[in-house]
């Protein structure tokens, strides 16, 4: 049954292509499909419900597609529920769901009640996110796992063919979670695990953006990031010099970031058609008294896009007409802005993907189905330098989401001294490989200090870092207290307009990885 591919069914969950994601880490081909689209065929192995944000009971809300019906009645294909899907399933086959007294959210221990081809372990720590439960199982089905506030945390039917879990297994926080998919795939679903390989799909990727494109040219925004560094990458071997990469300094990067990046990819990379534009006076004079963070990321897109076409307009005079608009865009990205999933809630916007009705580049983005560390392994696989690879992720507004409050220079100089010397004590304490992302942040209004013999009221530097596989989850880092005691003091002595630092222990969710 090597052909056979696992179908998830998306109800418009946060982590729903994330379920797809572990899947191909299993070893099998996952798609991805809204309800109404969902169609039963014979290569299909097994069927997955996603999370979702709604009520199974709300108006409106999504439900069991019609097409899949015959599945469950006749059980011809085993289910699994998760979250939202798990709740559907038990209201499907005749249970009650109920709201909880109090919701659960984040790290909950379970315990296994009863046996299950699912489970391997008498209890383990899951990641919850829900404030509905299913109250009572319809008949047939029957209780395998449970916590001190949900007794039904997870079941299944008499015959073993419709699970459901209200835990979220497709998150790294939940211990065993991968073995629990893979236990669905592998053992009750009996696929065989047929290797599905970065490689294979570097090499697939490629050749789509060179039949898609054609003879074409690509203009690519780069900014450093490891994002938009692959996504050159994979362009550059698909159509090699009609690539053309457009680098525009907004003026708000990181501390000599300008420099490394036009000598990267220019010296190292030896990219023919690199085009650098300093658009600073442009982006700031814009960004003058915003507050607001969705603001100024739709400020920053759209005046991104407008400095883009005007240098299009001109490259277009020299090298002839350009058609597509590349971008870095990663599908954590794409989750975050809500451009995916039935219902999907928009946390925050994405300035990859907030773009004017009017523009008149066709947008292409050949990462948008990948995840932070997926794109890092497609970027070994295209030879990217491990300095580069392994970098910490940079938001596209850059600063301007790391500077809460209104811009300014100062503010602006401020901010890149403190986080580079952040990211150098990182390097230099050799604590770089316990983090996935971290940076320093500027909060709003001032604190009080002292600065010598004199009372000083100066700005307030927050400093974050983060462990994560794939930035959808994420917890935050210990970082030894003397580290941070020095890096403190190392930021205070030598910003003297910074009195107070601060290190913020929340994790994703409830709180996002990025401030703004």
């Amino acid at each position: 049954m090597s052909d056979k591919i696992i179908k998830i069914i998306d109800f418009g969950g946060q982590f729903s292509h994330l379920i797809a994601r572990r899947i191909r880490d299993i070893g099998v081909v996952a798609e991805l499909v809204a309800p109404e689209n969902f169609v039963s065929d014979k290569n299909i192995g097994g069927i997955i419900l996603s999370g979702g944000p709604r009520s199974v009971g709300e108006t409106d809300s999504p439900q069991i597609p019609d097409s899949l019906e015959p599945i469950l009645d006749d059980r011809s294909l085993p289910i699994l529920g998760i979250c939202y899907g798990h709740q559907l399933l038990a209201s499907y086959f005749g249970g009650k769901l109920g709201k909880s007294h109090s919701r659960e959210y984040g790290s909950t221990r379970i315990k296994i009640i009863s046996q299950s081809d699912l489970f391997d372990t008498d209890e383990m720590i899951t990641w919850m996110s829900h404030g509905d439960h299913v109250a009572e199982l319809g008949d047939n089905f029957r209780v395998i796992a449970s916590s001190e506030t949900c007794p039904i945390v997870a079941m299944e039917s008499d015959d073993k063919r419709v699970f459901g879990v209200q835990f979220h297994p497709e998150v790294t926080h939940t211990q065993n979670g991968f073995e629990l998919l893979k236990h669905f795939v592998k053992d009750v679903c009996e696929l065989n695990l047929s290797g599905w390989s970065m490689q294979n799909y570097s090499e697939t990727l490629i050749l789509d953006m060179k039949k898609q494109i054609g003879d074409n040219k690509v203009m690519l925004g780069v900014s450093g990031g490891v994002d938009s560094l692959v996504a050159a990458l994979v362009l550059f071997k698909a159509i090699g010099d009609n690539l053309h990469l457009v680098f525009i300094d907004h003026g708000l990067l990181r501390k000599n970031e300008a420099k490394d990046v036009i000598s990267y990819f220019t010296n190292d990379l030896h990219i023919k058609n690199f085009h650098f534009v300093d658009a600073q006076d442009t982006f700031l004079d814009k960004l003058k008294t915003i507050e607001d963070p969705e603001l100024k990321r739709k400020i920053i897109g759209h005046t991104f896009i407008e400095v883009f076409e005007k240098k299009v307009t001109d490259l277009n005079k020299e090298f002839g007409y350009f058609k597509y608009l590349g971008q870095g865009t990663i599908y954590s990205d794409r989750v975050e802005s809500g451009a995916v999933g039935i219902g999907a809630a928009k946390i925050k916007s994405h300035h990859n993907l907030t773009l004017p009705d009017d523009m008149e580049l066709e947008v292409i983005e050949p990462l948008k189905e990948l995840y932070k560390d997926e794109v890092r392994e497609l970027g070994k696989i295209l030879g990217a330098p491990e300095k580069w690879i392994n970098r910490f992720p940079f938001p596209g507004p850059g600063l301007a989401v790391r500077i809460l409050g209104d811009i300014t220079r100062e503010k602006i100089r401020i901010l890149q001294n403190a986080d580079k010397i952040f990211m150098d004590q990182i390097y230099y304490r050799s604590i770089d490989k316990m983090i996935w992302q971290a940076f320093a942040v500027l909060l709003p209004g001032n604190a009080v200090g002292v600065m010598g013999d004199s009372r000083a009221y100066g700005r307030i530097i927050a400093l974050r870092a983060v462990q994560s596989k794939d930035g959808m989850t994420a917890d935050f880092v210990n970082i030894p207290w003397d580290i941070l005691g020095e890096i403190s003091t190392k930021i205070i002595n030598q910003l003297p307009e910074v009195t107070r630092v601060v290190y913020d222990i929340s994790t994703k969710p409830p709180a996002t990885i990025e401030f703004e």
